[in-house]
Formats: C-alpha cells, sequence, structure tokens
C-alpha cells in the first residue's frame, strides 16, 4: 500500500510504503468482532441491582381469602405482578470480564490498523510537534485534514442524535500537549500506539497516525507477531 503523508497544513509531503504482512495481511472479521466483544465486555461495571420479591417491603400474608370473594386468587403483595412487588428474574451484581488468548488479542489489534489502512480512514502526519497546548490550533490542524466535518443529525424521535466525525491520534510516545490540545474537542481521542487495542481504534471514524507512530506500530507488529 503506497499511502500519502500530510504536514499539519493538509498538504500531502510525501508517501510511505506499508506492506499488508506487516499487520497479519487480511482482516479476519469474526476475530476482530469476538476480541471487541470482549473488551467491551470487560469495561462493564456489572453493578447492576434489582430488587426480588423476598427483599422487597411488605407482609406475606395472603391479601384475601382464597374463595368466596369472585376475585382471582391471590397470595403476597410482593410478588412481580403487583404494583410495589419485586421484579422476576431482573439483574444481579455480576462479573462480565472474560479472556481471549493473548496472540488473539494481539492480531486483533494489528487487523484493526490494517482495516483503517485498507479503507481509507488513516491519516499519515509528518509530525505532530505543537509549541504550545492551545485548542484552537489542534482544531485548525484536523479542519486541514478534513477531519472535523459537518455534524449531521441521525435517526428520529427519541434516537435523535447528532453525529460528526471522530477521530483516534496517535503518537509514537505519550505527548502532553497534544492531549492537552485534544481533550476539549468532541469526538477525538489521542493515544500513545503502545496502549493501543481493537477497541480503542475501531471506537473512531479515523486513524491518524505520525510518521513515527505508523513506524512504532510496524515494529512492534513485528515484535509480536514473532512472539
Amino acid at each position: 500500500m503506497n499511502l500519502k503523508v500530510m504536514n499539519t497544513e493538509g498538504k500531502e509531503v510525501g508517501t510511505v510504503q506499508v506492506d499488508p504482512a506487516e499487520f497479519g495481511g487480511t482482516v479476519n472479521r469474526q476475530l476482530l468482532h469476538d476480541v471487541v466483544l470482549m473488551q467491551l465486555a470487560n469495561k462493564r461495571a456489572g453493578t447492576h441491582s434489582t430488587l426480588r420479591r423476598g427483599e422487597v417491603a411488605g407482609s406475606t400474608k395472603k391479601i384475601f381469602r382464597q374463595k368466596g370473594t369472585g376475585r382471582a386468587r391471590a397470595g403476597t403483595k410482593r410478588t412481580n405482578k403487583r404494583v410495589g412487588g419485586g421484579t422476576a428474574k431482573g439483574p444481579k451484581p455480576r462479573d462480565y470480564e472474560y479472556h481471549m488468548p493473548k496472540k488473539a488479542v494481539r492480531a486483533a489489534t494489528r487487523m484493526a490498523v490494517l482495516s483503517k489502512l485498507q479503507d481509507q480512514e488513516a491519516v499519515i502526519l509528518d509530525n505532530l510537534d505543537l509549541q504550545e497546548a492551545k485548542t484552537g490550533h489542534m482544531s485548525k490542524i484536523l479542519g486541514a485534514l478534513n477531519l472535523r466535518g459537518k455534524k449531521d443529525v441521525v435517526g428520529k424521535g427519541y434516537d435523535k442524535r447528532i453525529e460528526g466525525v471522530t477521530c483516534l491520534v496517535g503518537l509514537d510516545k505519550a505527548n502532553e500537549k497534544v492531549w492537552l490540545s485534544s481533550r476539549n474537542i468532541q469526538g477525538v481521542a489521542v493515544l500513545p500506539v503502545n496502549e493501543f487495542n481493537a477497541l480503542t481504534i475501531m471506537r473512531q471514524k479515523r486513524l491518524v497516525l505520525t510518521r513515527d507512530a505508523l513506524e512504532a506500530l510496524r515494529k512492534g507488529a513485528k515484535a509480536k507477531a514473532g512472539a
């Protein structure tokens, strides 16, 4: 793959060659889906809790006698069929965490990067050295790269929401100025590439990588593929 390299003004300043084999060669959609699902499950708090019929306030006495009233028979008022009663089979606190093999998780991370490159949703930057932490400066750079697209209204009624372009900015190492400049921009996340995983990559629509970050990913992919 021949990828364009852009500068912070949105102008092409060169190209870089990337061999798909460095990131696994092909994208296994099922594996990628399974790993993202696992990572989403592991983020769940699992603190949901409902009151069962034995936990709500109220007497266990039968509401009225079984026969002779002309009404349907009824027992305790704690039953889930009555207002104020307990829930039937409601959720209780639980741990959703589970794990897949490490090699599968690493392969999914490489595949997530490859999918962004193949779908032309990745932007390679020559460098991203900010002199000072300014949100306006970072917003201007993203605008020059067409990463601050117009927000569209999606859905109808209660499902109506505003969606815009989201992007993940990948760096070769942590950069406080870039992070401070981006944290107040909605839909923009900043991470060093050594903290990438399938979920963080696939959650954002676009992927922005500096040239150094791309090289770090390539080296890391080779090292993990051989592990």
